[in-house]
C-alpha cells in the first residue's frame, strides 16, 4: 500500500507542533505551580488581646502536593525523550497524572483554614487560636491552571509522543561511530607505536 506524501506530511507537521505545545504547556505549567506556590492563599485574623492580629497562609503551607507534582512533571516532561515506545508512554502517563492532581490539590486548597489556624496559634504562642475574618486569594485557581497546562502537556505527549525524536537515539549512533571510527583506526596493518616496538623485540623489520 502506497502512504500518501500529502497525509504523511500534514501528520509530520502535526507532530511537531504538538512537540513544541507540550514542552510549552509543561514548562509553563510546571513554573505556574510552583510560583503560587510561595504566594499567599488565605488571610484572617485571629484575637490578641484587645486587638487583632493579622494572619496569613502561603500554598506552600497550605498543601505541599503541588509543588511535588510539578517537580515530578516537569522531570517526566524530560524524561519522555529520553525513552522510548512503552517506556515513553509510561512517563507520558506520569507527566498527565502529576497534572491532574496537582489540579486537584490546588482546589481543595482554596478554601483550606486548617493553615490559617496553624499561622494564628504559631503567632499567639498557643496550640490552638481561632481565626475570623477569612477571605482567600486568586493564587489556588493559578496553581490549578498550571495544573492544567501539565495535563495538557501529558495528554499530546500521550497521543504523539511515539513521533517524536528520542534523545538515547542520537546518542547511541553517536557512539557507534565513534566505535566505528577506533576500531578502524585500530584495524590491522596501522603502524602503531606498540605494534611496531614488538616487531623490534622479535627481531623484525617493522617496516
Amino acid at each position: 500500500m502506497t502512504r500518501n506524501p500529502t497525509s504523511s506530511a500534514a501528520g509530520a507537521r502535526a507532530s511537531r507542533r504538538a512537540l513544541g505545545a507540550a514542552l510549552l504547556s509543561g514548562a509553563a505549567g510546571a513554573a505556574i505551580v510552583l510560583i503560587s506556590a510561595g504566594q499567599t492563599w488565605g488571610e484572617g485574623e485571629t484575637a490578641a488581646t484587645e486587638a487583632s492580629l493579622p494572619v496569613t497562609a502561603s500554598g506552600s503551607a497550605v498543601s505541599g502536593v503541588p509543588s511535588a507534582l510539578a517537580l515530578v512533571g516537569l522531570a517526566a516532561l524530560v524524561a519522555v525523550f529520553a525513552v522510548r515506545r512503552t517506556g515513553r508512554t509510561v512517563v507520558a502517563s506520569v507527566l498527565a497524572l502529576s497534572g491532574a492532581g496537582a489540579i486537584g490539590t490546588a482546589v481543595l486548597g482554596a478554601g483550606d483554614t486548617d493553615a490559617l489556624e496553624t499561622s494564628a496559634a504559631e503567632a499567639m504562642g498557643l496550640t490552638e487560636a481561632a481565626v475570623t475574618s477569612v477571605s482567600h486569594t486568586g493564587w489556588p485557581w493559578f496553581s490549578a491552571l498550571g495544573g492544567l497546562l501539565l495535563l495538557c502537556a501529558g495528554l499530546l505527549a500521550l497521543s504523539y509522543g511515539r513521533q517524536w525524536p528520542a534523545m538515547s537515539g542520537r546518542y547511541e549512533r553517536a557512539g557507534r561511530r565513534e566505535r566505528g571510527e577506533r576500531g578502524r583506526q585500530a584495524a590491522p596493518g596501522d603502524d602503531r607505536p606498540e605494534d611496531i616496538w614488538r616487531a623490534l623485540d622479535r627481531g623484525e623489520d617493522p617496516t
